[in-house]
Parts: structure tokens; sequence; C-alpha cells
């Protein structure tokens, strides 16, 4: 059985072991916290994101996690701008229009504000501006999308954590940890 490792992705860390974008002046990679050489994400997560990310050595594996035809569910802990109500989760249930189509159906749901790290640097705070916490959950993997999809209800996002892909849970790792398990 294949082994995988499970990496809490801090904020303002690339989804990739070099920085070639910034050679001269990198940013922080995988590099800065794991030595596993022969691993690679499943997917991706962006720069401004945080959470769990996945990664193997079996490249059909690899496929099967992050290509959108297997239809893998990532959810997401998402805190938005305003005080997210149950019509904006019901339209992001059925789906809904960004610049690049429609966007397939997810699983969408207030929570109350979950009991995890302080993000360096914390998220702005506007005195005048409510913000709340949904978990939305998702097949695709498309650019930027869970920001674009709450952005199209009305609701920018804020603070985007993922805590599951497939059977795997992000579950007590903080930032910067990581712990093995098995392909399911």
């Amino acid at each position: 059985m294949s082994q995988v490792i499970l990496f809490n992705k801090p904020f303002h860390v690339l989804s990739q072991f070099t920085d070639r974008e910034q050679p001269d002046n990198p940013r922080a990679t995988l590099a800065d916290f794991l030595d596993a050489p022969s691993f690679r994400p499943a997917g991706r997560l962006d720069y401004d994101s945080e959470g769990l990310l996945v990664l193997t050595r079996d490249g059909k594996a690899q496929q099967r996690l992050a290509h959108p035809r297997h239809q893998q569910w990532k959810t997401y802990w998402v805190q938005v701008e305003g005080d997210i109500n149950d019509g904006a989760c019901a339209r992001l249930c059925s789906g809904v229009e960004v610049k690049d189509g429609m966007t397939r159906p997810a699983k969408a749901g207030r929570i109350p504000p979950p009991d995890i790290w302080t993000r360096d640097p914390p998220i702005r705070q506007r005195k005048t501006v409510k913000d709340s916490w949904l978990s939305l959950s998702i097949t695709e993997g498309r650019n930027r999308q869970v920001r674009r999809m709450t952005a199209a209800v009305g609701y920018p996002t804020l603070r985007l954590i993922r805590v599951g892909v497939g059977p795997w849970e992000l579950g007590r790792l903080q930032p910067g940890e990581h712990r093995y398990d098995h392909l399911r």
C-alpha cells in the first residue's frame, strides 16, 4: 500500500518544493517543512490559502486525487466578509456562475467560528462589517474557485482553510506539521 503525507500548509507557503518564479528572492516552499524528495502534491493549494495538502509518490494516485473527473470531495472552512445567509449557501449548493462557467453543485452551510490557530499575519478586520464562517465542499479544482464562488454570491473570502481531501482530514495538525498515512 502506498504512503501519503498529510501536511498542514501554512499561509504564504507555495504548494511545491522550489520557487521557480522568484529564484533570487524565494518564497517559503514545502522544502522548508518536509524532507520528502520523492513525494509530489496531489493538487494545489493557493499561496494565500492554508490547510490540508496530500502528497504522494504514486503518480496514478496523484492523478486520481487531483483530477476533477474523479470528483474527489475537497472541504474548506471559509471565513467570509458579511453574515452569510441561507440563500447564499443554497446558491453555492446549486452551482454558481463564475467567469469560466458554472461550477458543479457544492455542499455548503454556515458553521460557528472554528477552534483553529491564529494566522500570521491576521486577516484584516473591519469594525463596521461582520464576518462569518461556512463549510464548503467541492469536487472541482479551478484556479481560486472557492474565492470566486463566495464572491459570486456576495461574500468575499477573508480566510480559506482546506480541512479535507477525499478520505483524509486535517485533524489536529498545526501549520507546518505533517503525518504519514496510506492510500485508501
